[in-house]
């Protein structure tokens, strides 16, 4: 069974940094690209960052040069670390991937921005 467990928002002031982190089970974690997506209120889902099983990286251009995602095989965890955030990066943060051609999805962690 596939699960991903997400974990590391929270409230941070604008300039701040967060690192997520999702943890995956139930498949050949090292064999699939991973990706991070987020949705704020009344906006929808914006794919943030993703990182192919080599290790090749894409970014949406908003979050470029500011959030890097990175994996460990080993411990089959995906992350984004986030900085010099802003305001308009709250929304909650989602680990996603499609394995079998079945799309899954964490539960998703909260960031919020703000002073």
């Amino acid at each position: 069974q596939v699960q991903l467990v997400e974990s590391g928002g929270g409230l941070v002031q604008p300039g701040g940094s967060l690192r997520l982190s999702c943890a995956a089970s139930g498949f050949t974690f090292s064999a699939y690209l991973m990706s991070w997506v987020r949705q704020a209120p009344g906006k929808q889902r914006e794919l943030v960052a993703g990182i192919t099983n080599r290790g090749s990286t894409n970014y949406a251009d908003s979050v470029k040069g500011r959030f890097a995602i990175s994996r460990d095989n080993a411990k089959k965890t995906v992350y984004l670390q986030m900085n010099s955030l802003k305001p308009e990066d709250t929304a909650i943060y989602y680990c996603t991937t499609v394995v079998f051609a079945t799309n899954y999805w964490g539960q998703g962690t909260q960031v919020t921005v703000s002073s």
